[in-house]
């Protein structure tokens, strides 16, 4: 999730030069991205939010100083939150010889 919006530097930097590397732990590797449509990106948060329970609170809280008003969890703030905040996917690029 681009927690700053459409405008935020690392989004603008990965849709400009397509040379992404994640890092995860000790694991690194060359990826590409692609943006969730607004139903995978509903699917997405659900999901997270159900396998999250315990920390929803505090997601929520983090979420609703980042959007300017009030998360609830619902599908339609789910829905204005994904209007607000995109919602990218990455996959590890595989090397063709």
């Amino acid at each position: 999730m681009s927690g700053f919006g459409p405008k935020s530097e690392w989004l603008q930097n990965i849709q400009a030069n397509g040379e992404e590397e994640i890092s995860i732990g000790s694991m690194h590797f060359k990826a590409s991205h692609r943006f969730l449509g607004a139903s995978e990106a509903e699917n997405a948060l659900r999901d997270y939010e159900n396998r999250n329970q315990l920390l929803a609170p505090l997601v929520r809280r983090v979420l609703c100083a980042l959007l300017g008003w009030k998360y609830t969890g619902s599908s339609e703030d789910r829905r204005r939150l994904i209007a607000q905040l995109p919602l990218v996917a990455f996959q590890p690029k595989t090397n063709h010889s």
